[in-house]
């Protein structure tokens, strides 16, 4: 019997509260061993989807939602990145809550593509079931000092009103622990940044692992 063949490349999820580290550890990641990182926020909708879910603030998109953004387009880029070794995926300015233009990226012979997002965790199903998972981590952090990160985050990027992100904020840490459980019910494991990136040698270990398991199957 012959077994699908391998893909390319697996995903790393990267999970966590929004403010939490994960675009941090991202960078940190890909600048030493080249792995490339898909930014899940690009998915968002823009701010005049009609299907936006509405947050109880009149008027106001709930970007909290996951229904707020494009999870079959999201795994669609990653499958299409690691089978063919090229994307192309949106550009989303969120101060302006739209899509703005649209980038190419390239697998580059990489074993690893980082998936990153505050909806990260809703791939991690679709991911396995077509083989393409590698680890899903929850990143987290004191709630307080996640609260400080995203708020000089979001004021230095002008994402939106300094009320707004206040309040918006505040909700968010009041909501932490529980965010952390349900993605954790999802299947991403919770972490530390630093906890993370010592689990990054066994990735490496992973796919050697599971490369000799196809082999036997062939």
């Amino acid at each position: 019997m012959t077994a699908d063949p391998a893909p390319a490349a697996r995903v790393l999820v990267l999970a966590g509260p929004s403010g939490a580290g994960k675009s941090r550890l991202a960078r940190r990641l890909h600048a030493a061993h080249g792995w490339p990182v898909v930014q899940l926020d690009d998915f968002y909708r823009n701010g005049d989807d009609p299907s936006l879910p509405m947050s109880p603030q009149a008027g106001l998109p709930d970007w909290d939602d996951a229904r707020s953004w494009r999870l079959d387009d999201a795994l669609g880029a990653l499958e299409t990145l690691i089978r063919t070794g090229t994307a192309e995926v949106p550009v989303y300015d969120i101060a302006t809550s739209r899509a703005t233009g649209t980038q190419r990226l390239e697998l580059g012979g990489h074993p690893i593509v980082i998936a990153e997002g505050i909806f990260a965790a809703d791939t991690i199903a679709g991911l396995a079931e077509r083989g393409l998972l590698a680890e899903a981590w929850c990143i987290r952090n004191r709630p307080w000092k996640t609260f400080a990160r995203r708020l000089v985050r979001d004021l230095a990027e002008r994402r939106k009103p300094p009320l707004t992100l206040v309040r918006r904020g505040l909700a968010l840490h009041r909501l932490e622990p529980g965010i952390v459980r349900a993605q954790e019910a999802l299947g991403a494991e919770p972490m530390t940044a630093r906890e993370a990136e010592a689990r990054v040698p066994r990735l490496g270990h992973n796919d050697e692992q599971e490369g000799r398991r196809r082999g036997a199957t062939t």
